[in-house]
């Protein structure tokens, strides 16, 4: 899958080469805003295991060198559901329409799937990323989501476009 725009950037899907990339962009995010928790380097160490044998995707927004700015998960839960998470940009791309990219792309690649349900957990400390996700369609539920994995989820939302 390749989407273009910001110039020179497009978002592919996941390649072994940047599996580090994947856990690099999400813990320096992670440790800027809260802690990494026990579930998140499990995650982030296999993703393959953990996202992509079930049935879910890892997209990356790609530069003209081949260096992974930014990354965006959707998890299969089971029965139609996906989770979106893992988004993370690294700190020299934000602001430049990387994680707009992103969550197009993300929701595009879900559109395919025939899936039922997206969504996502967040924290309310995250003003900027709770707009974005507000301005293409997700809508607040009560929170936690029942069966969270993350201490410092505050925020359900639910993608209804």
């Amino acid at each position: 899958m390749t989407v273009a725009a910001p110039p020179g950037i497009r978002v592919l899907a996941f390649d072994p080469r940047w599996r580090e990339a994947f856990a690099a962009l999400n813990i320096e995010w992670l440790e800027h805003w809260f802690v990494v928790e026990d579930y998140d380097r499990e995650v982030l160490g296999h993703p393959e295991k953990y996202i992509l044998a079930h049935g879910g995707h890892i997209l990356f927004a790609i530069d003209g060198e081949e260096r992974a700015l930014g990354t965006v998960a959707l998890k299969h839960e089971g029965d139609g559901v996906y989770e979106l998470t893992k988004m993370a940009v690294a700190p020299a791309a934000r602001g430049l329409g990387v994680g707009r990219l992103l969550m197009d792309a993300a929701l595009e690649l879900y559109g395919t799937l025939g899936a039922r349900e997206l969504f996502l957990e967040s924290s309310s400390r995250l003003g900027p990323a709770l707009a974005l996700y507000e301005s293409v369609g997700f809508r607040h539920h009560p929170a936690p989501r029942a069966g969270s994995h993350y201490a410092r989820a505050d925020v359900h939302m639910i993608w209804q476009p």
